[in-house]
């Protein structure tokens, strides 16, 4: 065989995919505090199993070396009619362990129901302990979360509110990696509040095995968009929320990740680069990712965004929800 006929037979390097990303999460001090269901145990505002499960989180993030922030909803540090240190001291656990803190309004409200003058007054309120807790570690709070990703239906409430935000020196922390975690975090809770026997620990156990997979063929989906709409991977962000299924999983979450060749970056280095300030295609009522924004600003045919993984129909049944 000729130099040349083995020349051709060899294939092309695959190109390399530079695959970063930044994890962010959101309802600090904890998702589900002050819900109609929020149980409380002995007169304590946080159960036992629940500051258990957030000390678990923390050691999990600390152990798994990878940069985080959390979002914060103030409100949450509200039990009855008064300020429940028990809560401040969760979110202080996050900024001792090195962690970052952002804003994610004060009541979690949802900017297409309440507003923009509300929306805006709901911002401010959300940051009368998250400045003294950040500036316990010479820090300020740099960074504004839109509850439920409903970032506005007109450009111009979008256009106020960045200039409300940049006033106050705030800038909006995108989502590329958006997931349904929160719908398998509310079958695992209902399971865990359930009776025990009749297969729960099974039941657990299956929502935590098909949990973490479903996460990673997200990231998987959001990585081949935005090589299809950029040319490459954008430094991903990803969201999740602070809860009990996260806290039994995170490490293996982020071990998954790792063997996918990611690697962990700080919300900043992600947002450095030129693909965040594409604009914003998006002004319909819900919240998708960042990557199907820009997709929408270039008027991508409805094609481009199939192959989405879904939540099974029976994480769905289980959480009593009907889609994510």
């Amino acid at each position: 065989m000729t130099a040349m006929s083995v020349a051709t037979q060899v294939k092309p390097a695959a190109p390399i995919v530079d695959r970063r990303i930044a994890i962010t999460i959101d309802d600090l001090p904890w998702a589900g505090i002050n819900d109609a269901n929020w149980p409380v145990q002995n007169g304590k505002s946080i159960p036992d199993d629940v500051l258990a499960s957030h000390h678990h989180l923390i050691a999990a993030m600390i152990k798994a070396e990878a940069p985080v922030i959390g979002f914060v909803n103030e409100g949450k540090l509200v039990a009855g009619d008064k300020i429940d240190t028990a809560r401040v001291h969760m979110l202080r656990d996050w900024v001792s362990a090195g962690f970052d803190l952002g804003n994610h309004t004060y009541s979690h409200a949802d900017l297409h129901a309440v507003g923009l003058e509300a929306y805006e007054a709901d911002i401010l309120q959300g940051e009368i302990f998250l400045k003294p807790l950040l500036d316990e570690v010479g820090k300020t709070p740099r960074w504004f979360r839109h509850p439920y990703l409903r970032a506005g239906r007109t450009p111009e409430d979008r256009a106020a509110l960045q200039a409300f935000l940049a006033e106050h020196g705030y800038r909006i922390a995108p989502v590329t990696v958006d997931n349904g975690d929160w719908v398998y975090a509310a079958a695992y809770r209902k399971v865990l509040a359930g009776p025990d026997g009749g297969g729960k620990d099974a039941t657990l156990l299956h929502l935590r095995q098909d949990y973490v997979p479903y996460m990673l063929a997200k990231l998987d989906f959001f990585e081949h968009e935005s090589i299809a709409l950029l040319g490459y991977n954008v430094p991903q962000i990803l969201l999740i929320h602070a809860n009990a299924l996260n806290a039994d999983c995170y490490s293996d979450l982020i071990a998954g990740m790792r063997a996918r060749g990611y690697g962990f970056i700080t919300l900043d280095e992600a947002m450095k680069d030129p693909a965040y300030l594409r604009p914003d295609g998006y002004t319909g009522k819900y919240g998708p990712s960042w990557i199907h924004r820009w997709a929408m600003a270039e008027k991508k045919p409805k094609e481009f965004y199939a192959g989405e993984p879904a939540v099974p129909d029976w994480v769905l049944a289980l959480a009593g929800v009907d889609s994510e």
